[in-house]
This record gives structure tokens, sequence and C-alpha cells, in this order.
């Protein structure tokens, strides 16, 4: 198994501490840098904190969540036809 395939399992299982860690780190690379690049880590701890809660509700990674078939198009509802005046 991978580091990523750990992480990812690790991430499935405790997407609460997930989000603290994407923080932690975000803010951490933000001092080491001098916040040179905080508006590129801002963008990847939003990416990073949507694929653990927003994109995967149940924290899983999208490959280990069932995935559905996806439902064709209702036809338009047709109204019924109406009488013609009568005069």
């Amino acid at each position: 198994m991978s580091f990523v395939d750990k992480l990812k399992n690790w991430v499935s299982k405790n997407p609460d501490k997930a989000g603290s860690a994407i923080d932690k780190a975000g803010d951490f690379f933000d001092q080491k840098t001098q916040g040179k690049y905080a508006q590129h880590v801002d963008k990847a701890q939003d990416a990073a904190r949507n694929y653990v809660t927003k994109d995967n509700p149940q924290g899983a990674p999208p490959e280990q969540q069932a995935q559905q078939p996806p439902q064709p198009p209702q036809p338009p509802q047709q109204q019924p036809p109406t009488a013609p005046p009568t005069s």
C-alpha cells in the first residue's frame, strides 16, 4: 500500500482531523514563506477541504464511493389538448 493510499484511507476515516491538518499545514507553509505564497496556499487549502468534505460527503475518496449510474433525462410534461372555442 503506497503512502497516498494510506493517506486517502486515513482521510476517509478522519475527515475532521484532516481538515485541521490542512489548516495547520497551510499556516506552517505561510509562516515559513513569510506569506509570499499565501494566495496559492489558500487556494490549495480550499481545494483540499472540498475534497475532504463537500465533494465527498462521506469523506471517502471518489474511487471508493459507490457510483450510481446517471439517470436518463425526463421528457417534458405535455399538457392535454384544449377544446376549440365554441361560438
